[in-house]
C-alpha cells in the first residue's frame, strides 16, 4: 500500500479489528516492537458532511450527516479535533501520517484496554468512571475554537442546534415506532412530536457549550494508569465533536447502550461533575441532562432499528430493552412531559421493551 510505503510501515505486519457500526475500519501495524493504528475512512462512502457557514435548507438538501452535523469519513474532523485534544494534555491518538484524499491516517497506538475490557477483568468500576468525568470536567473548563487545523486542513465545530438535535431525535419516529413497533406515525402526529420537543430542548440553554465528543462510553474509552492526571483516559471515536450542553457527554457514560453503569453511581457522578466542572444551578443541570438522555437514547433506538434492518445487523436489537429503559426513565423528568405524553399515545410499545 503506497500510503504505508510514505509512512514508513512498508514492512509492519497488520492484524484487522472487528468492524463496527460505523463505515470506518482499523488495523494494528506492528514492526520491530513498535505498533501504530491504521485507519480506513473511505471518501464518499457516507453523506456529506455540513459545510461551515450552511443554511438549513442546504443542510436538508445534503442528508442526514449534514443536517445532524456528523462528520461522516472527513479526515480533517478527526485529525484538527485530535490535534486540539493533545495539544491541550488530553489522550487523543496523535496523528502520524496522513492522506484524506484516500482516506487514510496512522495513529498512536493507545492500546486496547478499553474501559470495558478493563471492568472485566476485575478494575473497580466507580474509580474509572471517576476518571472518565474528571476528563469531561477538564474539557468543559478548557478553551478550543470553533476552527481545528491539523495537515494544513481545517475543520469547523459546529454548535449542536435544534437542527440537529430534532432530526436525531426522529429518528425514533422513523425507525423505532414504523419498524419495530409497526405504527407508522401520521404527519399531524409528527408536527405534535417536533413541538413536545420544543419547551424540552429550552432546557439546554441554562449552562455554557462545551465540546461533547458525542461518543464518550465504556467502549470508546482506553485505560492508561502510567499516564497522569486526564491523560489517564484515552479518547477515541471524536470525529463528529460538537459545541453542546456540558451534560451530552456525561449522559453518554452513565446511560450506556452496550453495558450496564451500576445505578449507585449516577448521583454521585452527576454531582463529580457539577462540582469540578464549576457548574451552578443543580436543578437547571438536572433538567438538561433529562432532555439530552430523552433525546440521545431516542435517536439511539431509532439508529439500532436501522442497523438492524436496513443494514442487516440484527445484534443490535439485543440492545434495545437497555435503550428502552434509560429512555423511559428520562421521560419521568417534568422537563419532558410533553415529549412522555406524545410517547404513550403513539409509541406504547417502548414502555413494555423497557422490562424486557
Amino acid at each position: 500500500m503506497a500510503f504505508l510505503v510514505g509512512a514508513g510501515w512498508r514492512d509492519a505486519a497488520l492484524q484487522e479489528f472487528p468492524g463496527d457500526a460505523s463505515t470506518r475500519r482499523y488495523a494494528r501495524l506492528t514492526r520491530k516492537g513498535e505498533t501504530a493504528i491504521l485507519m480506513d475512512a473511505p471518501a464518499r462512502s457516507e453523506a456529506p458532511a455540513c459545510p461551515a457557514g450552511a443554511s438549513p435548507r442546504e443542510r436538508q438538501a445534503l442528508g442526514y450527516n449534514a443536517v445532524a452535523r456528523l462528520a461522516g469519513n472527513n479526515l480533517a474532523a478527526f485529525s484538527g479535533i485530535a490535534a486540539a485534544l493533545t495539544a491541550r494534555g488530553f489522550s487523543a491518538p496523535r496523528v502520524l501520517a496522513a492522506d484524506f484524499k484516500t482516506g487514510f491516517l496512522l495513529l498512536e497506538d493507545l492500546g486496547d484496554d478499553l474501559f470495558v475490557r478493563a471492568i472485566g477483568r476485575g478494575e473497580a468500576e466507580a474509580p474509572l468512571y471517576e476518571q472518565a468525568v474528571d476528563v469531561l470536567a477538564a474539557l468543559y473548563r478548557s478553551s478550543f475554537p470553533e476552527r481545528m487545523r491539523a495537515f494544513s486542513q481545517d475543520w469547523i465545530v459546529s454548535p449542536y442546534d435544534r437542527l440537529a438535535l430534532q432530526a436525531e431525535a426522529d429518528l425514533f419516529v422513523d425507525w423505532y415506532a414504523d419498524k419495530r413497533s409497526g405504527k407508522p406515525v401520521s404527519d399531524a402526529a409528527r408536527t405534535d412530536w417536533h413541538a413536545a420537543w420544543k419547551p424540552a430542548f429550552a432546557a439546554l440553554d441554562a449552562h455554557p457549550k462545551g465540546l461533547a465528543l458525542r461518543d464518550f462510553h465504556a467502549e470508546n474509552l482506553l485505560w492508561l494508569p502510567e499516564r497522569a492526571g486526564p491523560a489517564k483516559v484515552g479518547l477515541i471515536d471524536f470525529q463528529d465533536a460538537l459545541f453542546a450542553h456540558p451534560a451530552y457527554d456525561l449522559v453518554s457514560l452513565i446511560e450506556d447502550a452496550r453495558r450496564d453503569v451500576s445505578p449507585d453511581l449516577a448521583a454521585p457522578l452527576k454531582r463529580r461533575f457539577i462540582e469540578k466542572s464549576g457548574l451552578s444551578g443543580e436543578d437547571a443541570f438536572d433538567a438538561a441532562y433529562a432532555v439530552t438522555a430523552a433525546q440521545r437514547n431516542a435517536k439511539i433506538l431509532g439508529i439500532f432499528v436501522r442497523l438492524a434492518e436496513r443494514d442487516r445487523k440484527p445484534k443490535y436489537l439485543d440492545l434495545l430493552p437497555r435503550v428502552a429503559h434509560h429512555f423511559v426513565n428520562d421521560l419521568a423528568h417534568p422537563a419532558l412531559g410533553d415529549v412522555r405524553a406524545w410517547v404513550e399515545t403513539h409509541t406504547p410499545d417502548v414502555f413494555e421493551e423497557a422490562k424486557r
